[in-house]
């Protein structure tokens, strides 16, 4: 019998963490958080406001079974390790489930990678809940919860839109804003001219030496007549230089780099990361192949280094060992993590391909060539600048040599270099092909694509790398945006709420005031300021403000469909309630009409437990569950979709969620 019980977060971890750990553990998992705020008090927020903001907490739906079978584990073990993922939310999950539990003897063990190392040695260090990281969680959770509630509310009652948030407003504002810029932009003619020789080009740039702008054809024209075939070579240079390889992998770089080279949404990286973290099945057994991946450190271990160091200079040659990079960045790095790095630099991308889906191959190869080329040594390249002179008009032009590779020896799939060699002019002068000019047009600011405006996220400070992925998705599902060739273009509706909102809440609805929120948080996980303190002097200018919001904000005017109501002859709308669109009666609350759309029926697989079929239903609140159409014959069904197999171990439907399949029942997963 185990004297000890760890649990974890994911069920996917129980098996690999018990198998580095030895018999006398037994670990199982809390699938995700056990408790959340409820729904009680004033405006459903689950906080006594007037007390400190104390959070009334309730269990999950459907956690009462996994709660019930760790408090009979517990009884029978001598100590209880809570071993959640690490970081603040991480922590804020193990005090929940010290507080229900309330185990007799607990401690806390972390580990950013799922390796036999790392978490024997986390189990060497064991600490207590660290308080300051469960209250900075907690006001992040209470703050969101005010402001989605309480916003979002609004938003319905006045608009044709569904949510609001504390970032994801501002995320929308930004892609708004950018539209807005577009607007207004206006388009300028302009002109370049370029001389054309054998074996390069060279471009206009200066006139006696100052900088030159060409504006229509007119003056294209002229210069052209002024400049002959004969050009000055007046300056050639040659500089060496040396680039750096960039950092390995946080979560926000991951993000864009597979949204940029892979075209990933941020949503299906973190999903396939989270299952390279977990664990992968390898011939000698399970094993996690990267460190924790919601990160915003850039440091790696010096065991990871040392090992890479002498891996490189192995592979490599000593000339291609290079250094750690350090980060100049010290605000909002969250709990000392590492960065997102293989677990060991002698599992390759090849070696484990068979292992994995392309998915996951092509996740992990990034990773792990990126970590590899961070601790390569500088590229060098001969940099060549030729300056030629035309009756005093110069003309530049620029080549680059790579005279030793260095990281670009492991990277270059992923940072292309190419080389433009110039000729060795020995002469003063030169003669030309050819001297021409082309017409040009100022372009309008690029839309932010999923990875820029992460990027844009980031340094601005706003949310944490963690929440990115679900901030894109939630204002594409809410259909504030749609994405053409990749980048975001804001909705009416989308425009029409963001408008709204900066009407009544720009002191709040901003970068800088979110940023700044950003900052207290951290304070309060540093244990420098008190958490309700910031919540109180939150609320006092939020609710000021939203209540005259209520009250003065116009409300907007549904769209007509062009029918009429059946049971008035009103205009039928088209109204956005708590769970999506419907077509009502314009005439309402006098007529309470609403049109009953005809549902498309999706069939899944053959019901297991009689002859009718599972098909996609709804809840009431509009929440998709799967269930047998022979209801209420049958009340066979699933939250999440069946994929029509039973589970080996139990015989139970097997069903699937975040490209992972997993029994319904037990603990089998694929």
């Amino acid at each position: 019998m185990a004297k000890y019980l760890v649990i974890v977060e994911s069920p996917s971890k129980c098996k690999p963490i018990e198998k580095y750990l030895g018999g006398d553990y037994k670990v199982l998992s809390s699938k995700g958080h056990i408790r959340d705020l409820s729904t009680k008090g004033k405006y459903g927020l689950g906080v006594e406001i007037d007390n400190n903001f104390k959070p009334d907490y309730v269990t999950i739906k459907g956690k009462k079974a996994v709660i019930d079978e760790l408090k009979k584990n517990i009884k029978n073990v001598d100590e209880v390790f809570l071993a959640t993922d690490p970081d603040r939310e991480g922590e804020a999950i193990s005090w929940h489930l010290y507080d229900v539990l309330k185990p007799k003897k607990y401690e806390r063990v972390v580990f950013n990678e799922i390796t036999k190392n790392a978490v024997q040695e986390a189990f060497k260090h064991p600490r207590s809940i660290d308080n300051n990281l469960v209250n900075s969680q907690e006001a992040r959770r209470i703050l969101d919860r005010i402001i989605g509630f309480r916003l979002s509310k609004l938003i319905q009652y006045k608009t044709d839109g569904t949510s609001a948030g504390r970032v994801q407003s501002v995320a929308l504002k930004l892609i708004v804003d950018k539209e807005r810029e577009i607007e207004a932009f206006k388009v300028e003619e302009y002109y370049t001219i370029k001389a054309i020789f054998d074996e390069f080009e060279a471009e206009l740039f200066n006139y006696n030496n100052k900088d030159i702008e060409i504006k229509s054809k007119e003056e294209a024209d002229q210069i052209l007549s002024k400049l002959d075939k004969i050009f000055n070579v007046s300056d050639i240079t040659q500089k060496e230089k040396n680039k750096k390889s960039n950092p390995p992998f946080i979560t926000s770089t991951l993000q864009q780099m597979a949204s940029s080279k892979l075209g990933f949404t941020a949503k299906k990286t973190m999903s396939v990361a989270q299952k390279l973290y977990e664990g992968i099945e390898l011939e000698d057994g399970p094993v996690g192949l990267i460190t924790y991946m919601r990160t915003d450190s850039i440091r790696l271990s010096n065991d990871f280094v040392n090992n890479t160091q002498k891996y490189i200079e192995s592979k490599y040659g000593k000339e291609y060992v290079g250094f750690v990079k350090t980060s100049n960045k010290k605000e909002n790095v969250q709990d000392a993590h590492e960065a997102i790095r293989p677990t060991s630099i002698e599992r390759t991308p090849e070696s484990v391909k068979p292992y994995l889906s392309n998915d996951e191959y092509k996740i992990y190869r990034m990773i792990y060539y990126r970590a590899l080329a961070s601790l390569m040594s500088d590229v060098k390249t001969l940099n060549t600048t030729i300056i030629l002179d035309n009756n005093n008009y110069q003309f530049k032009t620029t080549g680059q040599v790579i005279k030793f590779d260095g990281y670009l020896k492991a990277y270059m799939d992923y940072e292309d270099k190419e080389e433009k060699v110039l000729p060795n002019l020995t002469s003063k002068t030169i003669d030309s092909n050819d001297i021409e000019s082309e017409q040009h047009f100022t372009k309008p600011p690029a839309r932010y694509t999923e990875a820029k405006l992460i990027k844009e996220m980031e340094e601005l400070g706003i949310g944490r790398p963690s929440t990115y992925a679900t901030i894109m998705d939630t204002i594409k599902t809410r259909k504030y945006v749609t994405v053409e060739d990749k980048k975001f273009i804001p909705t009416e509706i989308g425009i029409q709420i963001t408008d709204k909102l900066q009407e009544f809440f720009k002191d709040i609805i901003n970068v800088e005031y979110t940023a700044l929120m950003e900052n207290d948080l951290d304070k309060i996980a540093d244990g420098n300021t008190i958490w309700y303190e910031v919540l109180k002097k939150f609320y006092d200018k939020f609710e000021s403000i939203i209540n005259v919001a209520f009250k003065d904000m116009e409300k907007v005017s549904p769209k007509t469909t062009g029918e009429k109501c059946p049971s008035c002859g009103s205009d039928l709308v088209i109204r956005r309630g708590k769970y999506g669109s419907f077509t009502a009666c314009s005439n309402y609350p006098e007529c309470k009409y609403i049109k009953q759309e005809k549902k498309e029926i999706v069939e899944i697989c053959d019901c297991p437990n009689c002859d009718g079929k599972i098909v996609l239903r709804k809840t009431k609140k509009g929440k998709d569950f799967y269930g047998c159409n022979n209801f209420p014959k049958c009340k066979t069904a699933y939250w999440d979709k069946p994929v029509g197999k039973k589970c080996p171990n139990c015989g139970d439907m097997l069903t699937e969620k975040n490209n992972t399949i997993k029994c319904c029942k037990c603990d089998y997963t694929e």
